[in-house]
């Protein structure tokens, strides 16, 4: 790996996670030159990190404006948050069927470290980093259904983590939120997946009224 290749990892790295905590809110602007200035090197590395975001569904590239962090509506929202009820619930019940016990127990360490997280941020968000780190992930990949993994993980994931996380930084909601996690997880061990596919159906449609009162609040505030 060369050095530009480096350090277009890095900053790919960085502005993801910097868009995904809402450091970076829908709608800025990424500047290629602004971000040599931030973390040097040539802009071809800019510009391959923006690329990458691109890719993610992070960034959308608009005419004559340039590149900036997506923004979608709440009726796009609804759109994304309907695919998910249904599929990220059927991924669950077939979770609680499937999964090893192992995998299971690594369920319940997973939230343990979830639950120190929290408390890291005294209550006030409920950060999950990508991948195997991620509750939502490992339930889908317990699924053991590549089809819904391919759905689920590709196009959709980022832009459901960046919503999520948002909406988890409400009043109340990373320890709701951790609660929830914690029957699911409770469900899939009895092996009862009709109870734990009802428990992510309302565990993700409690995340939707809660993002849809919090755009309403920052409409109210605009």
């Amino acid at each position: 790996m060369n050095d530009n290749q480096t350090l277009a990892d890095k900053v790919f790295a960085e502005l993801t996670t910097a868009i995904v905590r809402g450091e970076l809110r829908p709608g800025t602007k990424l500047s290629e030159q602004t971000l040599v200035e931030r973390y040097g090197g040539s802009r071809a590395p800019m510009r391959e990190a923006i690329q990458k975001l691109e890719a993610r569904h992070l960034v959308v590239r608009i005419p004559h404006a340039g590149a900036r962090v997506v923004s979608l509506s709440l009726a796009e929202l609804r759109d994304i948050y309907e695919v998910r009820l249904e599929l990220e619930s059927m991924a669950c019940r077939l979770a609680a069927l499937r999964m090893s016990d192992d995998e299971i127990q690594e369920l319940y360490g997973l939230l343990q470290e979830h639950e120190a997280s929290i408390a890291a941020e005294q209550g006030q968000a409920y950060y999950q980093k990508a991948g195997d780190l991620d509750f939502h992930y490992r339930i889908i990949k317990g699924s053991q259904n590549h089809r819904l993994h391919q759905m689920l993980c590709g196009e959709l994931y980022h832009i459901v983590r960046m919503y999520r996380y948002q909406t988890s930084t409400s009043a109340k909601r990373p320890l709701q939120a951790l609660q929830e996690h914690q029957r699911i997880v409770e469900a899939i061990s009895a092996r009862d997946a009709e109870l734990a596919e009802l428990l992510m159906r309302r565990h993700i449609q409690a995340s939707l009224t809660n993002l849809e009162n919090r755009l309403a609040e920052e409409e109210g505030h605009s």
